[in-house]
């Protein structure tokens, strides 16, 4: 039987969530007699992102290696994300997660596991991972806290207890994210963040890291992995930037899956019986970030001003299958979700009084503004950013559209001191676990400057009260009528729709189960 940890069935049950033990593949024959698991050829997986070139998964937010690390890597749970049950649970390296109390969590954890590398895999690996992973100077800090606001136990080296004491909010947090960082052997972190963690993955999945080569991410079967040995021998991954190059490497049988298809892409391969298309609402939402660290977009009127300019339901023609429609900071799959009644609609003439409000009647006095967004990895990136330029354009802003290929759209990205590139960035989120403060805390929180860079003590006020909540029921509440709406009045980005995850795979991959984040699990079946 699956082993299931069920968000409704936690909000009744109250403290325990005992009961709940032992795990079971979904989809335990894909792996060893699937078509293509008897043809003993490696997997070719085609990547529309790059790498960072630092393996270390606390150092990144970068999606292809989210993905690698999915096959690599061992997570203590994995979380499904489907829209009819954003929280539900499956159990990996954990066996039983019970909260104690208020601010403490028990996690019982699977014996006889390995790490790549020949360690035993133990308590003490999820705490030195926890401990690391909160650490104030991680690139992708992903606790509600830094580690000072941790006291992480192991009565015995299968029992880890978090206490959240010391950091005054509840341990129930980390029952969304046990299923997002994934876990690390003690023995590596001890070296540091410039130590063998930033040259390889070492980790308990089904594959482990073999080499780089240039754009190629080497994977080989495991031996020692705890549901059995891959019967694929390995998988290869391949940053491929032009989704063109993608999608023909797919037809001539070149690559075995690729990822992010273009709409039309997806209604020219429908015919061909040889491949399968997968699509699923994801975890990612597209958002037009604004730089509210500089002006003009440091004022809110200038920032709601660009959002009433621009027509939400033209992107998601433009988008076809590639969108969903959504009117929140975080996805249909996150917990929390809900439509905002006050979420910025489209209204040209309430944009230019806007404008004209904060000093910029028909944009005069504004200066050039630059719209910077990718093309190649995200679908329909040009095509959409040709239209919100052009309509911004129309309400009184100068702006102009930068488009660049992944790698240097990357390298322009994130907040630097003085609010960095341009003044609009098109980025998408993706986060694999339902948790929903990974992407509203990660980026509106003054204590982190990811994107937009936003100082705002009301919205640091609203954060900390939903974070700190009770309960997940008080938490909801708190996300759903108080957080998500000041959002929505501060706008310090536009949630412009919701991904569409579109894969194109060779048939024999139908088994694969394909996460909302794009991560995939060969021991599943969607």
């Amino acid at each position: 039987m699956n082993s299931m940890l069920d968000r409704r069935r936690f909000l009744q049950g109250g403290a325990a969530l005992a009961g709940m033990a032992g795990f079971a593949q979904i989809n335990p024959d894909f792996l060893v007699s699937s078509a293509f698991a008897q043809s003993a050829k490696p997997m070719v997986f085609l990547s529309a992102e790059n790498i960072t070139g630092n393996w270390d998964p606390t150092a990144h937010t970068t999606l292809s290696q989210k993905n690698i690390e999915g096959f690599v890597m061992g997570f203590l749970t994995r979380t499904p994300m489907k829209l009819d049950d954003p929280g539900a649970v499956v159990y990996e390296l954990a066996t039983d997660i019970q909260l104690l109390d208020p601010h403490k969590l028990q996690i019982k954890l699977r014996e006889g596991i390995t790490f790549h590398d020949g360690k035993p895999f133990k308590a003490e690996d999820v705490k030195a991972t926890f401990e690391y992973g909160a650490r104030s100077d991680r690139p992708a800090q992903w606790y509600p806290g830094p580690t000072e606001t941790l006291t992480i136990t192991t009565p015995d080296d299968f029992t880890v207890v978090i206490d959240t004491t010391k950091g005054g909010y509840p341990a129930h947090l980390f029952i969304f994210l046990a299923s997002f960082l994934p876990i690390m052997s003690a023995k590596d972190i001890a070296g540091g963040p410039s130590g063998v963690l930033s040259q390889r993955l070492n980790g308990t999945g089904p594959f482990k890291f073999v080499e780089q080569r240039g754009n190629d991410t080497v994977l080989a079967a495991y031996d020692g992995y705890f549901k059995g040995k891959p019967a694929i021998p390995g998988i290869n991954f391949t940053f491929t930037g032009d989704s063109t190059t993608r999608m023909l490497s797919l037809m001539n049988g070149q690559a075995s899956i690729v990822e992010r298809l273009e709409p039309e892409q997806v209604e020219t391969v429908r015919g061909n019986a040889a491949i399968a298309i997968n699509e699923v609402v994801s975890v990612e939402n597209k958002y037009l970030w604004f730089r509210c660290s500089k002006p003009p977009f440091n004022d809110v009127r200038v920032r709601m001003a660009a959002c009433h300019a621009i027509d939400r339901e033209m992107i998601g023609e433009i988008l076809g299958s590639a969108g969903h429609k959504s009117a929140n900071y975080v996805s249909p799959v996150k917990f929390g979700y809900v439509d905002l009644e006050n979420y910025p609609a489209y209204d040209p003439e309430k944009a230019k009084a806007l404008l004209a409000e904060a000093g910029f009647p028909e944009g005069k006095g504004l200066p050039p503004l630059e719209y910077i967004t990718s093309v190649g990895f995200y679908p329909k990136t040009k095509e959409y950013g040709e239209v919100i330029t052009a309509m911004l354009n129309e309400a009184g802003f100068p702006v102009s559209l930068t488009v660049l290929e992944p790698a240097a759209w990357n390298e322009r990205l994130y907040h630097r001191p003085g609010g960095g590139p341009g003044h609009m960035v098109d980025c998408g989120w993706s986060t694999g676990s339902p948790e929903p403060d990974l992407i509203l805390r990660t980026h509106f929180h003054s204590s982190s400057h990811r994107i937009c860079g936003i100082e705002d003590a009301e919205i640091d006020a609203s954060l900390d009260k939903e974070r700190n909540a009770p309960t997940l029921e008080e938490r909801k509440t708190v996300l759903q009528t108080e957080t998500m709406p000041l959002l929505a009045s501060k706008v310090p980005a536009l949630s412009l729709f919701t991904s569409v995850m579109i894969h194109a795979m060779q048939k024999e991959f139908q088994g694969l189960y394909i996460y909302p984040d794009g991560s995939m699990d060969a021991s599943r079946k969607a």
